[in-house]
């Protein structure tokens, strides 16, 4: 395996995307957590919950090394700040993953089946911002190679604009999700209903957590 070192030697970018990919990690165990939570399988719940928690403190582990190892800001093509700012932000993503695997170990939440394909939809909406931002990252050494200009700028601000429609689009289905939630809620014990509220929360927090991450690289390339 190739030390940070070395990775800063070829780009400063090189373990962003190193970091990244162990968020995806994280991010990608969140729908076979909510299937084996529509499943009533809270043993499996459980240990993908496990997962995800083991998957975020590995990218810690990556985040702290990154931190520890981050050359000083003259041998970097950009900001050292704007490297730093980008790698908490891929932290809040694997913080927000295993904020929901927690929040489904606290109770056993039932899935009502009226309510259960609108939140599938969700759930995989906002994953998709994820993945669209990790696309963004994966451009980054590429935006070096270009002097952070031409049609490779141009591509990931395209890409940056592409997170910022799938996150309004997360939104608006958010306030319908609540909607349909609210009708099918009256048989919910009062803990479940509000864990629920708070699981719907932290669900569309992907999403927005994506865009901020996407609008920093946007910044970055202004400023370049």
């Amino acid at each position: 395996m190739q030390t940070l070192a070395r990775l800063f030697g070829r780009s400063p970018f090189k373990p962003l995307q190193a970091h990244m990919e162990k968020v995806v990690d994280c991010v990608k165990e969140i729908a076979p957590l909510f299937k084996a939570l529509r499943d009533a399988d809270y043993k499996k719940v459980e240990k993908i919950s496990k997962l995800i928690s083991d998957l975020e403190h590995q990218a810690d582990l990556t985040k702290n090394d990154i931190r520890n190892n981050l050359p000083t800001a003259v041998f970097l093509p950009v900001p050292r700040s704007s490297l730093l700012d980008i790698l908490s932000l891929q932290d809040n993503i694997a913080d927000r993953a295993q904020d929901i695997g927690i929040l489904l170990t606290l109770k056993n939440l039932e899935m009502d089946e009226k309510f259960a394909p609108l939140f599938e939809k969700f759930v995989k909406l906002n994953l998709s911002a994820c993945e669209a931002v990790h696309n963004i990252i994966l451009e980054m050494d590429q935006l070096v190679e270009s002097s952070f200009g031409g049609q490779e700028a141009k591509k990931v601000e395209q890409m940056v604009e592409k997170v910022a429609d799938i996150e309004h689009e997360a939104d608006v289905l958010q306030r319908e999700l609540l909607k349909e939630f609210f009708t099918v809620s009256d048989h919910l014990p009062t803990p479940s209903f509000f864990l629920w509220l708070k699981v719907i929360e932290e669900v569309g927090a992907l999403s927005d957590e994506s865009e901020k991450l996407a609008n920093r690289v946007r910044m970055t390339l202004e400023v370049k």
